[in-house]
């Protein structure tokens, strides 16, 4: 999906990553998962994630934004506690921003 975004064939994406088109064709199909390094450097490629294409995130790109991966590692470093806070508080207002969308005239 990303390649077509990009417009890029198997071929190019293959020429790009230094491998065979049988390789990607396998890799897009689920038979073949590859090496961190190769989803490292397909994920560089694609600017993207290699947690998008593992498919543990819909977003492609959403740890690519320098300042909220800045503010994470920030949280990340807190103590135990500190980090339920922090949670608690932008669950909440993340909670009455979804709200407000939902209820808003339109």
């Amino acid at each position: 999906m990303l390649c077509k975004e990009k417009g890029w064939s198997q071929t190019e994406l293959a020429k790009k990553l230094n491998t065979s088109v049988s390789v990607i064709s396998r890799y897009e199909r689920d038979e073949m998962t590859p090496s961190i390094e190769a989803a490292k450097k397909l994920a560089d490629l694609l600017n993207s994630t290699v947690g998008y294409l593992l498919g543990e995130t819909e977003e492609s790109n959403i740890f690519k934004d320098p300042d909220m991966l800045r503010r994470f590692n920030d949280i990340k470093s807190f103590a135990e506690n500190e980090k339920e806070q922090i949670l608690f508080t932008l669950d909440a207002m993340i909670h009455e921003i979804k709200n407000r969308r939902t209820y808003a005239v339109k």
